[in-house]
């Protein structure tokens, strides 16, 4: 094993209100992508420190203080919490950079807007409400409970943990469920900071939020697989995803998931251009394309196509490369090695598929800007839908234009995906920007503008992009159980089969 710099900071796993080392003993180093150094050591969690996490989980939700707080109760825990992000905002935007490689004014422009999803569920958690049903028994009184779920299993990716974890938590909280979480193995480290600063000083009781840090297969696994998880919700792959579903699904599990996409950003020709440029650059090099939203599939009319790509490579051009923890970085690097060498061999299958590079190709040298694990932002033309480069989630910064005649042609590429979690639709005409959100088979249509997203709108996607809905009110129904309850207030025991005989 190679020797462990003494500088490295060391955390430990949560559970139960503690700091605890894995069972194991066992660590990994955490690599700043940025440097490709590490930069911290993280708990080696396995089945038996999943196990320890979960019974805290289950413990928590049976007895103690979290079952017998009323709901406007845990609505004022949620905007304690809330209060503390904005808190630690900057501190813990700077840990998400330092650890996924993703721009500070990204990170820090999530960090803050974080706090909404808690202040949002915070209100809402007094207003979760059963009904009394007029049933068409006459001796009977009958009403419906809504309760929660129970312990739920959270398995977060690399690209976004701190924002991607809290639109799971503040539903779950919300709605009485309990948590155990397993974060990326690439980035644990915000979370842990995120229950050092946020948690511990909110005073959530012991149990009811836990982090266990490890690998899918030995921390990912037992925890979707745990008989007393109730309910597992994951965002990552739809490889992935499907293994997951697959695994719930044996013991009957409610499960959200939200996965991959191949996003079409289509521009008609009445579109205002320059928006649209912009647009279609925001909507793939923003984020280094890491985003399961990413525009990747640029669908123009080919009316402006040439125009269009001739503004678009020379505004890809001006990007400027470099560390993501300084404001002026527009593109950063790639925030795993797996996830680099994926994108650049998707970029050699794009051009052995005859698609035609018009901007980068490769990966970025420092004296470009880049360095370790640094992609330049890429663009290809002359791509048919069908090709790879089309149809599977690259996760990068490269872009595929495509051409389209009209509306009915544009309807037909954009659907003729495995995928359907975003689309975008640039174009002047209220008709036509009805019309599109209607026909796209996808969880969201942006019509002139791109990656909106608010704690108020349902998110989730159609087909291969995942199942259920996150953010919003139909979120808080996922952590849910709906019971009916009876009454028999008559004689007869309330039997419908006994006959009253006559006199």
């Amino acid at each position: 094993m190679p020797d462990i710099p003494a500088t490295l900071k060391t955390y430990q796993a949560h559970i139960d209100g503690k700091w605890v080392d894995a069972a194991s003993g066992k660590t990994f180093q955490t690599i700043n992508p940025y440097t490709g150094e590490p930069w911290a050591l993280i708990p080696e969690c396995d089945k038996e420190d999943v196990d320890r996490a979960v019974r805290a989980a289950a413990r928590a939700f049976e007895s103690g203080p979290w079952p017998g707080m009323t709901q406007t109760a845990r609505g004022r825990l949620l905007r304690r919490i809330a209060a503390l992000i904005e808190k630690h905002a900057q501190h813990l935007a700077e840990i998400e950079v330092r650890d996924n490689g993703k721009l500070i004014s990204e990170m820090h422009a999530q960090t803050k807007y974080l706090p909404e999803w808690f202040n949002y569920y915070g209100g809402l958690a007094d207003k979760i409400q059963g009904a009394v049903v007029p049933v068409d028994r006459p001796d009977h009184f009958t009403y419906i409970l809504k309760e929660p779920v129970g312990v739920c299993g959270f398995i977060i990716p690399w690209n976004s943990p701190l924002m991607l974890a809290g639109w799971k938590l503040a539903p779950a909280l919300a709605a009485g469920c309990t948590v155990v979480i397993k974060p990326s193995e690439f980035t644990s480290a915000s979370l842990l900071e995120f229950m050092r600063l946020v948690i511990q000083e909110a005073e959530v009781p012991p149990g009811v939020i836990n982090v266990v840090t490890g690998y899918g297969a030995v921390a990912g696994e037992p925890l979707v697989t745990h008989p007393l998880v109730s309910k597992v919700a994951f965002t990552g792959g739809t490889l992935t995803g499907a293994r997951v579903n697959e695994l719930a699904a044996k013991t009957f599990k409610k499960v959200s998931l939200e996965l991959g996409g191949k996003s079409p950003n289509i521009v008609f020709d009445d579109c205002v251009l320059d928006d649209a440029v912009s647009g279609a650059i925001s909507g793939i090099f923003a984020a280094t394309g890491q985003t399961c939203i990413a525009g990747s599939r640029l669908l123009l009319q080919e009316t402006i196509h040439d125009k269009f790509v001739e503004k678009l490579v020379a505004m890809a051009k001006t990007a400027r490369l470099g560390d993501p923890s300084l404001p002026t970085t527009q593109v950063g690097p790639v925030t795993t090695p797996p996830q680099y060498r994926k994108i650049l061999g998707y970029i050699d299958i794009a051009k052995g598929e005859g698609a035609k590079c018009v901007l980068g190709g490769g990966p970025a040298p420092a004296a470009e800007g880049g360095g370790t694990y640094f992609v330049k932002p890429t663009i290809f033309t002359g791509v048919e839908n069908r090709m790879r480069i089309a149809q599977e989630e690259v996760f990068g910064p490269v872009l595929s234009v495509i051409k389209f005649k009209d509306e009915e042609d544009a309807v037909r590429i954009a659907n003729d995906i495995a995928y359907g979690l975003g689309a975008g639709v640039w174009t002047q005409s209220v008709r036509r920007a009805h019309t599109m959100a209607r026909r796209i088979k996808a969880g969201t249509v942006w019509v002139n503008t791109y990656r909106a997203v608010s704690f108020l709108m349902p998110f989730g996607g159609y087909k291969a992009s995942g199942l259920g809905r996150e953010n919003g009110m139909e979120a808080i129904e996922g952590y849910l159980q709906t019971k009916s309850v009876w009454i028999n207030n008559g004689p007869g025991g309330g039997n419908p089969f006994i006959m009253k005989t006559a006199s």
